[in-house]
């Protein structure tokens, strides 16, 4: 069993990996055994991320701007010149915008779409050679989108451009599967409330009601987000492809509790 569930020697492409739930993501695979690499738009989170995270294994860390092309291909250029093949590409980078609708900037539209599903897209076509180097007849590549509850909930949040771009991951995810398969399988993750910088205010204010809307009466920790991730990319998930599993404490599955 420990062999099913293992991502030992395994490498790693974490986006959006210095902080919140890409660094626990990046946590949880190092700490698992695999070699990762990281991104941040900021030279600083990727330095001081490094430092925490090499404590674990073995990380190297890119700054670079995903929601424009030329960057996304670089941050592959700079995988590629450590590394000549990838098992796994973690789609986690992303960005929030809010606002209410008869306010709701275009530039804050454009700067969420781009990185959230642009962004990802493009990470995806351009590391695509290096996950096909990696796969194996018994072991496909993974490729792991994080998505959002926001993508399947009305949000409670007037975050027009994030729950769209989330909703735009899960059924982007679905078509990348049925064309990159069997060598590489793509699966998402939609997350419900996170300890993030994203959600940081959101549960400073509100955390104790978004507790009490889970079926578990607690938000999600560092294990649970990383524990999806490693199944996911391990071989016990080789018969799963297209899917978009909620890691909400049922919040999308059961409705709020009350």
């Amino acid at each position: 069993m420990q062999e099913l569930f293992s991502v030992r020697g395994k490498k790693a492409i974490v986006t959006g990996g210095t902080r919140g739930i890409g660094y626990m993501i990046a946590e949880g695979l190092l700490a698992a055994g695999a070699e990762v690499f990281i991104s941040s738009r900021k030279a600083d989170a990727c330095e001081a991320a490094a430092r925490e995270l090499g404590k674990l294994g073995t990380v190297h860390a890119f700054a670079r701007d995903l929601s424009k092309e030329d960057e996304c291909r670089g941050l592959v250029d700079d995988v590629a010149a450590h590394a000549d093949a990838v098992d796994i590409l973690v789609n986690n980078a992303g960005a929030s915008w809010g606002a209410p609708i008869e306010d709701y900037p275009d530039s804050g539209w454009n700067r969420v779409m781009d990185l959230n599903v642009k962004g990802l897209f493009n990470m995806t076509r351009f590391a695509r050679p290096l996950l096909e180097k990696a796969a194996t007849e018994g072991d496909p590549s993974r490729v792991i989108n994080i998505g959002s509850i926001d993508g399947i909930l009305v949000p409670a949040f007037d975050n027009y451009a994030y729950s769209a771009s989330k909703a735009a991951v899960h059924h982007l995810t679905t078509h990348l599967a049925a064309d990159l398969a069997p060598t590489i399988l793509v699966n998402a993750i939609a997350p419900g409330p996170f300890p993030s910088k994203m959600m940081e205010a959101s549960l400073r204010e509100r955390g104790d009601e978004f507790r009490a809307m889970t079926r578990v009466d607690r938000i999600g920790e560092p294990h649970d987000i990383a524990g999806a991730v490693i199944y996911l990319s391990s071989r016990a998930s080789t018969f799963v492809t297209g899917a978009v599993i909620p890691v909400d404490g049922g919040i999308s599955t059961t409705g709020p509790a009350h």
